[in-house]
């Protein structure tokens, strides 16, 4: 199938024609309007009102090839290597997880939670994969200082450079969380983590967007212990958790339960709650130490 001319208004039915099936039309046209506003420079919101513009060969090649990738299912983030987390843009590819909705409610949780705290706060996200957690927080927070391990070498070059981009001062260090007894060998005040949770049973159901494209590294976990890196996390809590220092969590709200057991029984906690994210499923973990 061929574009009938270089308008917009021709491209954007192309798109419809051809991913139709792929995506509903909610999700097509605020993919074209990431298209638009990656390749022609528009403003997003303002996409509708320039259908009738002319666009140059270049940039037609560009947009058209985009949809080729998008019809293999390609996620639309690492195609333009970028995705947008708290209205701040970091850099994606399939090395890292692109950012959830969920986990911005995460950071919302952790900023009304740490506001009243005194600044100079020691912080660490474990599993940070594009960083987007400890960068958006460090805007917050500007003199407290925070730091981002995960194991993947390649997610932390790109958490590194996402640091650089949002001019944000954020280490980030290597570490196996499952085989390590301290977290850096310090103390901190506030511990952060959204660990690979997904059984390999539930793939079935997954998109396969996500299956075919984003890090199984960062998503799954064997069937056996599904909340092995809570546990192991809130074990290292012993020592590398500051007192009275909280300990936040994104859950699989199939174990939300099975976390909160496992942290009461550790008994260094002086609160422990569940809270629900905004559709209603146990999604985040919230713990202040004794």
């Amino acid at each position: 199938m061929k574009i009938n001319s270089n308008k917009l208004d021709d491209l954007f039915k192309y798109y419809s024609l051809q991913l139709v099936g792929i995506y509903d039309k909610e999700e097509l046209n605020a993919i074209f309007e990431l298209v638009c506003e990656y390749y022609l420079g528009f403003n997003k919101l303002n996409v509708k009102s320039k259908l009738n513009a002319n666009i140059n060969q270049s940039e037609l090649i560009n947009i058209y090839n985009a949809c080729n990738e998008l019809k293999t299912g390609k996620p639309i983030q690492y195609i333009l290597k970028e995705a947008y987390f708290y209205n701040l843009k970091f850099y994606v590819d399939s090395s890292t997880l692109i950012p959830r909705p969920e986990t911005e409610e995460l950071v919302y949780l952790i900023k009304e939670t740490l506001t009243n705290e005194s600044q100079g706060l020691n912080v660490v996200d474990i599993g940070t994969g594009s960083g987007c957690i400890p960068i958006i927080l460090k805007k917050q927070f500007d003199n407290s200082r925070f730091c981002g391990i995960d194991i993947s070498d390649k997610a932390l070059e790109i958490a590194s450079s996402n640091a650089v981009l949002n001019n944000v001062d954020v280490e980030f260090f290597n570490c196996d969380i499952l085989n390590t007894t301290h977290i850096l060998n310090l103390k901190f005040d506030c511990i952060i983590s959204n660990p690979p949770y997904v059984l390999y049973s539930e793939a079935i159901n997954m998109d396969r967007r996500v299956l075919n494209f984003e890090p199984s590294l960062a998503l799954f976990v064997e069937e056996n212990d599904p909340i092995i890196f809570y546990k192991k996390i809130i074990d290292l809590c012993l020592n590398s958790l500051s007192e009275n220092g909280f300990l936040f969590f994104e859950l699989n709200p199939l174990f939300a339960n099975d976390v909160m057991n496992y942290a009461d029984s550790a008994n260094l906690f002086k609160t422990i709650e569940v809270i629900k994210d905004m559709s209603g499923k146990q999604r985040f973990l919230k713990a202040q130490k004794k």
